[in-house]
């Protein structure tokens, strides 16, 4: 279960850092328009640190899991804390760090060997991987959202949409659904956004000295 929940929080709540640049003719012009506001605010921040709650649910409805976390991003750097594992990657490096376990797994970045991450977000991987369209608006409270629905072009992926949630007030996402190929569902909300807050770089590697007794396995 903690490897789907993995691989939930990098294909979902990751996606509040996402900046495309989508430009097909094949995709739809208004979702286009959203998702490049998207990009202009990401693009103008310093750092962006936020909390996410990721629920996966199974085919009946019934709520299997929860869990919740919080996320720091700088520029194609991040850090990510979830129910006793870090992830941290300076775009170089990436430190996968299990508390209970007392071990962190060491490997090279590789943009192009990842589903989904903070650095492929930042870049227009929706132009080249996902067709997406407008789906209409949707009222929760004061708030406004425009909701995104992007499909996968490699038919092969394990899941059939991801739908974006974006706040229209903000042009940040607030979250979304992610729908598998086997009826699971992954719903992932987003709050407590802080922007442009100082965050040293050592927030985007690993402090051995302050983890003794951790084991490193290397995967490089």
């Amino acid at each position: 279960m903690l490897n789907k929940m993995r691989k939930a929080l990098l294909i979902g709540a990751l996606v509040i850092g996402v900046a495309a640049t989508p430009a097909s003719a094949q995709n739809d012009p208004k979702a286009k328009a959203i998702l490049e506001s998207v990009t202009k605010k990401v693009n103008g921040l310093k750092s962006l640190k936020a909390n996410f709650s990721i629920s996966l649910t199974g085919k009946g409805g019934k709520v299997n899991e929860t869990k919740k976390g919080s996320i720091t991003l700088k520029g194609q750097k991040y850090h990510v804390l979830i129910s006793g594992q870090e992830i941290i990657s300076d775009n170089k490096t990436v430190w996968t760090y299990n508390k209970e376990a007392k071990e962190v797994q060491i490997s090279n970045f590789n943009a192009s060997e990842q589903t989904m991450s903070p650095a492929k977000l930042l870049t227009n991987f929706y132009d080249k991987e996902y067709k997406y369209s407008y789906k209409g608006e949707k009222k929760t409270g004061a708030k406004t959202y425009d909701l995104i629905d992007l499909q996968p072009l490699d038919k092969s992926k394990k899941y059939t949409s991801i739908e974006l949630m974006i706040d229209k007030a903000t042009s940040m996402i607030a979250g979304g659904n992610i729908t598998e190929k086997n009826g699971n569902k992954v719903q992932y909300t987003v709050s407590n956004v802080v922007t442009n807050s100082n965050v040293p770089d050592t927030e985007f590697t690993w402090n051995a000295k302050s983890h003794a007794g951790v084991e490193a396995v290397d995967l490089r």
